[in-house]
């Protein structure tokens, strides 16, 4: 029986260059006081091919059997998360600022336009005037005592919302949009997950 226990817990998901080499410590934390930690950690696992889809799973299972196949005196504890989901992507490239104004102004005409429908569908402006009328006796065609702080409000009501201005995060709370984004993204990797295990097939390990 192994005296030496290695614990392994997988990483949740890596992001990889195309034709990278995978080691066992890029999707894998490991804690033992074996003297053989470093060069367990340095185990090349897998290198991907220019075949290879954009994602590649490597279960923890086949891991293990590996592992134990190289270290008959250290046993591998395995906790947590069963496997770990490798994306294949090329390096950022910088964007052009002409690209991010060209976004801007499509993402800005859009909103607007959202806004403006709204408004028109719910007879917003006939809202204020008849505000106006009830607060002041008068008639009005624009009440811009009304209008404007309501346009400011809806643009300061947007970055509470979205929690965010530019770069800067307002407070530590996700914003409603960073959970959807978040949930997305989750399901996106259980999908991968279920269907595209593309290192379960024996021919293809390590």
């Amino acid at each position: 029986m192994a005296t030496n226990i290695v614990y392994l817990r997988m990483k949740k998901k890596i992001t990889v260059v195309p034709l990278a080499k995978i080691v066992l410590k890029d999707v894998a934390l490991l804690t033992t006081n074996v003297p053989e930690k470093e060069e367990i950690e340095n185990i090349q696992l897998y290198h991907l091919k220019k075949e290879d889809n954009e994602y590649v799973v490597i279960d923890s299972f086949i891991i293990i059997k590996y592992l134990n196949q190289l270290f008959k005196d250290v046993e591998f504890q395995l906790i947590g998360l069963t496997e770990t989901i490798i994306q294949v992507k090329e390096k950022n490239k910088k964007r052009s600022i002409l690209f991010i104004c060209l976004v801007w102004l499509i993402l800005f005409i859009g909103t607007a336009m959202t806004i403006m429908n709204f408004h028109y569908d719910v007879s917003m402006q006939e809202v204020q005037q008849k505000l106006h009328y009830i607060l002041t006796g008068e008639r009005t065609h624009s009440p811009l005592w009304i209008q404007i702080p309501y346009s400011l409000g809806l643009g300061i009501g947007m970055i509470l919302f979205l929690n965010h201005w530019f770069k800067t995060k307002i407070n530590e709370e996700p914003s409603p949009l960073e959970v959807e984004i978040y949930n997305y993204q989750k399901k996106i990797d259980d999908y991968i997950s279920y269907y595209e295990n593309d290192l379960n097939d024996e021919h293809k390990h390590i």
